[in-house]
């Protein structure tokens, strides 16, 4: 347990076990404030995976946070979904009893799986929540801020807006229909899949997107590829497979391991790296819970333009793959001098 820990660099790990919960928390880092991040509730195969997928997205959450310039640390919550019937609302608010216990080090949102009724479940036993009905939703703020850091990924590499290009979505959940909405307003043509064929056909009626099979959207012929379902999804198989010039989505840790960064970066397809493009919704999670206005957080969400430029730049200079100048700005923001690297640095000069 404690080198799986290490190995994700994360600080503490927190269980629950409470009748139908089962739930983990991962407390990544704190150096920036308290940890802030979604609760997952999906179904696992196993306990190890469940463990596992709470240590990678709370690293994530904290690379996320620092780049996004909220001061939030990175934390993120698994709770394993229950075989056979269970009473929703009382394990949420099980769950919430659990966060409370934490005393603030923790800061719950919606997640995979997740509803605004759960997180009014969990606030009903503790404050340290930020998706509540009383907050919002953050998909509308996470989408925002993956059609902006879309459309500078397309002008950065393209030199064009999105108005006829194609962009092919892979998920339609709640950020990846609402990003399906905003790109169809900034006149791009959009092909779609999903595990849900219903999904898929009521993005066809609403904005006149081509559907496709899961498997055969990796192949097809166009500017963007938009990862919006969950992560792993680029591995050797599936990159060979790609036509795009640009890969921009709102998933988790899309990259199954670190060097397909760089394989990427090889076959000139600009890999937007996916905790900076889709940090719009932690942005309003934490401004809501702080108590900034709309404007506010609209603001902050915009310069997210600025970090992505300056990365693109870096990673065009130094001839290195985008993903890794993110994270060497990012452990240069959590660890300072320990990270010895310059990338941080050179952000401030471009």
């Amino acid at each position: 347990m404690f080198s799986m820990m290490q190995g994700q660099t994360v600080q503490e790990l927190h269980f629950c076990q409470q009748g139908p919960l089962n739930a983990v928390i991962a407390i990544h880092n704190l150096t920036l404030g308290p940890a802030l991040g979604g609760c997952r509730f999906i179904d696992y195969e196993n306990e190890e995976q469940a463990i596992t997928d709470a240590l990678r997205l709370a690293k994530g959450m904290s690379y996320k946070a620092a780049l996004a310039r909220v001061p939030q640390g990175g934390g993120k919550a698994v709770i394993i979904k229950p075989k056979g019937s269970f009473d929703r609302q009382q394990l949420f608010k099980q769950f919430g009893q659990f966060i409370q216990s934490l005393s603030g080090r923790y800061i719950t949102a919606m997640d995979s799986g997740t509803q605004v009724q759960d997180m009014d479940d969990i606030r009903s036993q503790t404050p340290f929540v930020s998706s509540s009905s009383n907050i919002g939703d953050p998909s509308p703020a996470t989408a925002q801020g993956v059609v902006l850091g879309m459309i500078t990924a397309v002008e950065f590499q393209l030199g064009q807006d999105m108005k006829g290009l194609t962009v092919a979505i892979q998920g339609l959940g709640h950020v990846g229909m609402a990003l399906a909405k905003q790109l169809h307003k900034e006149g791009a043509k959009l092909i779609v899949c999903d595990v849900d064929e219903q999904k898929s056909l009521w993005a066809q009626q609403a904005f006149g997107a081509t559907v496709v099979n899961v498997d055969d959207i990796y192949s097809q012929e166009c500017e963007v590829f938009s990862p919006c379902g969950l992560g792993a999804v680029l591995n050797e198989k599936t990159i060979s497979q790609l036509k795009c010039k640009v890969i921009a989505g709102c998933a988790n840790n899309q990259l199954a391991q670190d060097d397909i960064g760089q394989m990427l970066h090889e076959q000139k397809i600009l890999y937007v790296p996916d905790y900076v493009i889709n940090s719009g919704g932690l942005i309003f999670a934490s401004g809501r819970f702080r108590g900034l206005s709309a404007h506010q957080i609209g603001h902050e969400i915009y310069k997210l333009k600025d970090t992505l430029n300056k990365i693109f730049i870096l990673s065009k200079n130094k001839k290195q793959a985008s993903h890794q100048i993110a994270n060497e700005m990012a452990e240069h923001i959590l660890y300072g001098a320990e990270s010895q690297n310059t990338n941080a640095n050179m952000l401030e000069a471009v």
